[in-house]
């Protein structure tokens, strides 16, 4: 066997097999995953809806029972479906294109308690020319201040 100058033996060399393996730690992703899961988890029922309306309160619950679109009006008479606003006028219409084909036609109603009621009576007009099977009135609880008076 040869020797370098070095003093290492020469000719071919063995390569070494490296003893790190280069693997993901996936630990640390995990747990921000779970702290972000729980924070989606407490903050989604406070995400109902961003339009900023006064829901008449009545003692009964009035959670949806069912899956429905939610409509939403504003004092000034506007209807919101999800992020979109549309005028009255044009409601029979964007319902009639929502529920098409759809087997269950429900709808939510959110409107303003300083909303006169005639609006809320036309609305409902609209939906039952436009098909739809069935009509729910979202409220809010009453506060237990209001109650004692």
């Amino acid at each position: 066997m040869a020797l370098s100058a070095q003093g290492l033996p020469s000719g071919p060399r063995k390569r070494q097999v490296g003893t790190h393996l280069s693997e993901i730690n996936v630990t640390p992703f995990i747990d921000v995953m779970l702290v972000l899961l729980v924070i989606f988890m407490v903050t989604a029922p406070m995400m109902q809806s961003g339009i900023g309306i006064n829901l008449p309160q009545a003692e009964t619950d009035s959670k949806p029972a069912e899956e429905g679109l939610t409509l939403t009006i504003t004092k000034d008479q506007y209807v919101h479906i999800g992020d979109s606003t549309i005028n009255i006028n044009l409601l029979e219409r964007r319902l009639t294109e929502y529920f098409y084909n759809k087997p269950k036609k429900v709808v939510y109603l959110q409107a303003d308690r300083d909303l006169p009621f005639g609006v809320v009576v036309r609305v409902f007009d609209i939906t039952k020319k436009a098909g739809i099977e069935l009509v729910g009135v979202l409220t809010e609880p009453i506060d237990i201040k209001d109650k004692r008076k």
